[in-house]
């Protein structure tokens, strides 16, 4: 299957710093914030709000391979550097990031709390507009909100990953709306005293025959049985945009296509066919089938038969349906019953 990677541009990720949870540029070195250097195992994010660099200075530097960290003082230098811009060391002692690894855009947020004073700030702000705090990302989970006037969390703060009550609380909710809808259909909620006012029956018996049966255009390989068989294989281009890592505080943004094949075929086979079904009626308690006569090449389908219950009670008619023969016959005329009803005034059980 052939594999097609065009690039559509590359885009500014961010990194966390350890020593004051601040929000940073992927390209920054250091800290925005402490000015804490980036740490040599920093991890990457891809902000939802991430667009495309249009800046061809930036797009020069994004293309360069990955960052090399200096063997000797650990200091991150661009991917085309010889020599470490800290202590002069050479490169070759170095250690590249890790680059080609596919990144997930975080879920788009549109407001970010601070932990701080608990002000709403837009997710695209990295700094609280009310106290000026460190905001987390957006696609950090928070942990319960400090209270107004403490210190932003540190390197020391511990990072736990804060309940999703909102989304859980809507689990539940719509989880009670379908069982209580469950229970006023399926559980009875009043009962009501009534007698078999009539009963009705209804059978069914279907006569078959083989015919040819034309199927056109279905997916996968025909039956073994089939004939007048024409098979077509369709191709169709499946694209998909990704997001890869530079190693370098940037993503490339790549659309990789590939060719999907499908084979449709369309045949005919020979099936029991239902050419006409005969019916039945009556208002007693004994139903009877049909009797077709068929030919020797047609044979009878599946029978079915339905009953139905009418009770009157407290000025109303309600309507039954045994499940079968033997709890139908049960009903006779003028007998008296207990019907138990749903929230909707539907039958559930007779006693």
């Amino acid at each position: 299957m052939a594999t097609s990677k065009q690039s559509k541009g590359f885009i500014e990720l961010e990194w966390i710093c350890p020593n004051c949870n601040s929000r940073n540029r992927g390209p920054d070195k250091t800290c925005v914030n402490c000015g804490a250097a980036q740490p040599e195992k920093v991890q990457f994010y891809a902000p939802a709000e991430a667009k495309l660099i249009q800046d061809e200075n930036a797009k020069k530097l994004a293309n360069v391979g990955p960052d090399i960290h200096c063997g000797f003082c650990g200091t991150r230098n661009p991917g085309n550097a010889t020599a470490c811009s800290q202590c002069g060391g050479d490169l070759k002692e170095g250690r590249a990031r890790q680059t080609g690894k596919e990144m997930q855009r975080e879920a788009p947020v549109a407001q970010v709390k601070c932990t701080n004073c608990g002000t709403d700030n837009p997710s695209t702000r990295t700094m609280c507009v009310q106290c000026g705090a460190p905001l987390p990302r957006a696609g950090q989970a928070q942990v319960a909100q400090a209270k107004p006037g403490t210190a932003a969390p540190g390197a020391g703060s511990a990072k736990k990953r804060a309940v999703p009550w909102l989304a859980i609380g809507g689990v539940v909710a719509c989880l009670v709306i379908i069982c209580i809808a469950a229970i006023a259909l399926l559980a009875p909620s009043k009962s009501v005293s009534a007698t078999v006012d009539s009963v009705y029956w209804q059978t069914s018996v279907p006569v078959q025959e083989v015919q040819a049966v034309r199927y056109n255009d279905e997916a996968g390989s025909p039956p073994s049985d089939a004939y007048d068989v024409s098979c077509q294989t369709d191709t169709r281009q499946v694209c998909v945009d990704k997001t890869i890592d530079r190693g370098n505080g940037y993503a490339e943004v790549v659309t990789e296509c590939h060719d999907e094949t499908q084979e449709s075929c369309s045949y005919t086979v020979d099936e029991w066919t239902t050419i006409e079904t005969y019916t039945l009626d009556g208002s007693d308690l004994s139903p009877i089938y049909a009797e077709p006569s068929i030919t020797v090449d047609q044979r009878i389908g599946n029978q079915t038969v339905t009953f139905t219950v009418y009770f009157f009670g407290d000025g109303e008619t309600y309507e039954y349906h045994p499940e079968d023969l033997f709890e139908f016959q049960q009903f006779s005329i003028g007998s008296s019953w207990t019907l138990r009803l749903n929230a909707l005034g539907v039958v559930v059980s007779v006693e």
